[in-house]
């Protein structure tokens, strides 16, 4: 299989690929697609598009937001309800090890079944603290201790894996601290460096060898860099990558979000100071439903522009990263994975949560 050619991940805009989508999909700065609840009727037609997609390109990274709780892009044909990742937190304050199964149980099941329908990634995990700060975090956290975040995390990717499904680790250094909503604002966080790395980004250090995805936070540590985190070198290649040792592939947050328009003006600067940056892949999400996704064409010949000028190169490293997040193993069809007998025991486990 030959590796993803671009940075961008983008949306597409309803139930059924269009030819504009497609060709659009063709062009070698695309990478991957991310789905989300406009694009889902049932499970035949999100098949049905999956398909489609990479019957365009097998290359293209397909993912979703798909953590459980409030963040269930999927929700009703089948799709089990996922308890928010705090649910996971309050069984382990009364029987850690039974959260643990229960972690692992959740993310076989939220696997197994995005994998049936033809999703490649989900970004999921959140590995922020639950400092009682953030209401955009609130329940998607695990816990308010890095070491149980990590340890319940460790065993939700262990079942995400064992379906065959990619994850992300967000939102790197830690968007639990800070108050703010990204998504309508600039966030600021303002302690340092040291403390930050001791609490909020340690789970990022202690699942370093398993991680496969980060993606890292539309906020502003002002102590460290006064670029957000997903525009800052020094956050992504000195911190992420030197000094905690991640390997796999950064994936920007939505660029989109307010909380990159506070310090980029259109789409094709956001996409190139966060490539530039260190990220592997550039998110474009919302986009396409407008103007039919004009936008995305715009931005896609800026980055071409970009290359030819020696402003931005493709990385080779980074295509390999972005390759790994491809799914390798046969998903289980859904009236196959209904009678799998590791796929009813997971169910069990969550059920109560």
């Amino acid at each position: 299989m030959s590796l993803p050619h671009g940075p961008l991940f983008i949306d597409v805009a309803g139930l059924e690929l269009q030819a504009h989508e497609a060709r659009r999909l063709r062009d070698p700065m695309v990478g991957g697609v991310i789905l989300f609840a406009r694009n889902w009727q049932s499970r035949a037609q999100l098949v049905g598009l999956t398909t489609r997609i990479k019957e365009v390109r097998a290359d293209l990274v397909i993912a979703v937001d798909h953590e459980g709780g409030r963040v269930q892009r999927f929700r009703s044909d089948g799709f089990t309800l996922l308890p928010p990742m705090a649910a996971l937190g309050r069984l382990w304050m009364r029987d850690a090890m039974r959260a643990v199964q229960a972690a692992a149980a959740a993310g076989r099941v939220l696997g197994a079944e995005l994998r049936a329908c033809g999703i490649d990634l989900s970004f999921t995990p959140v590995v922020d603290l639950d400092w009682g700060r953030s209401s955009v975090i609130g329940d998607r956290a695990f816990h308010a201790d890095p070491r149980v975040v990590s340890l319940l995390a460790q065993s939700l990717i262990g079942g995400l894996q064992a379906a065959g499904l990619a994850h992300c680790l967000k939102h790197f250094p830690g968007h639990g601290w800070a108050q703010a909503d990204s998504h309508v604002a600039l966030p600021v966080d303002r302690r340092g460096l040291d403390r930050i790395v001791a609490a909020d980004a340690a789970p990022y250090g202690w699942l370093r060898h398993g991680a496969r995805a980060v993606m890292p936070a539309h906020v502003v540590y002002p102590k460290v860099d006064g670029l957000p985190a997903g525009f800052s070198e020094r956050w992504l290649r000195q911190v992420l990558r030197e000094q905690l040792g991640f390997q796999g592939a950064i994936i920007s947050d939505d660029l989109t979000m307010q909380g990159a328009r506070e310090v980029a003006a259109d789409d094709a600067q956001a996409a190139l100071m966060a490539l530039r940056a260190g990220c592997d892949l550039a998110l474009v999400c919302n986009v396409s439903p407008l103007d039919a996704g004009a936008r995305l064409d715009t931005l896609i010949e800026a980055l071409h522009r970009a290359q030819r000028a020696g402003e931005w190169q493709p990385d080779a490293a980074a295509a390999a990263r972005r390759a790994a997040l491809l799914a390798v193993q046969a998903p289980l069809p859904w009236d196959s994975l209904m009678l799998d007998a590791a796929y009813l025991a997971a169910l069990d486990d969550v059920a109560g949560l």
